[in-house]
């Protein structure tokens, strides 16, 4: 085995134990240590200097038990929605503001694709057939996420990416239930969860940003934080308000 690859090795994501505590260990080109507790479930991460190593992680780590209790437990108490059946009376929230579900059996027929419009200010009307299952129900709304999403996305890269000095090889909209999104710079990729569509816009801007700044800055670096300074200055807010509103029976973090 290569010099070369011992060390790619090295730098791989890691896990160390710290009595029942699991840490998750990153090594990456920086000058301090960066120790994070993360929604949902307060997973703990250290974001370490390449010439830390894992005893120097661990003391740190040990260092800051009492807060990082302190941040689990506070994730433990966060509002969390039970499983969507998709009935009236339901929640439901689309751009950050919630909705309650209105379900509408119509004569139409069987193979009609169910219908949604938002009346009001906080009615979700759904129009279905009668043998509509819940899976179908819940692909239908999953779908009206998507195209509103993606109407809201397309200008906010198109202002965006001019701004920054950078631009996307290709974006795209996907579950994913760890991020809220992802950018692989080597094909300059970009994605975003398609759970922000219930998230407030200037939320959905952060995450925006966020994505297309990595093109300039890899890892989440002093240098990274200071671009994210300049271009959004509001940052750290949205990132706050994401993870720490309600969240869905299926959760995410960032």
């Amino acid at each position: 085995m290569t010099t070369k690859h011992l060390d790619s090795k090295r730098h791989e994501p890691h896990h160390i134990r710290i009595g029942a505590l699991s840490v998750e260990v990153v090594r990456k080109d920086i000058k301090n240590l960066h120790l994070g507790v993360y929604p949902p479930n307060g997973r703990v991460r250290v974001a370490a200097p390449l010439v830390v190593d894992d005893e120097a992680v661990r003391l740190a780590v040990i260092e800051k038990l009492g807060w990082i209790k302190r941040q689990k437990a506070r994730f433990t108490q966060q509002p969390r929605q039970s499983p969507r059946e998709m009935v009236s009376g339901e929640s439901h929230y689309f751009l950050g503001k919630r909705y309650r579900l209105r379900v509408h059996v119509v004569d139409a027929p069987a193979k009609a694709a169910p219908r949604i419009a938002i009346r009001g200010i906080a009615s979700l009307d759904l129009f279905v057939t009668p043998n509509t299952t819940t899976a179908q129900r819940d692909a239908a709304l999953q779908r009206w996420y998507r195209g509103h999403l993606k109407e809201l996305l397309e200008p906010m890269l198109q202002k965006w990416q001019p701004v920054i000095g950078v631009q996307a090889a290709d974006w795209g909209i996907k579950k994913m239930k760890t991020k809220w999104g992802s950018c692989n710079t080597s094909t300059r990729r970009v994605w975003l969860n398609l759970e922000l569509a219930k998230k407030p816009v200037q939320c959905i801007e952060y995450i925006v940003v966020h994505e297309l700044v990595h093109l300039l800055e890899r890892n989440h670096t002093e240098r990274f934080s200071a671009l994210m300074d300049g271009f959004l200055p509001n940052w750290r807010a949205c990132r706050e308000t994401l993870n720490h509103g309600i969240l869905g029976h299926e959760v995410w973090d960032y």
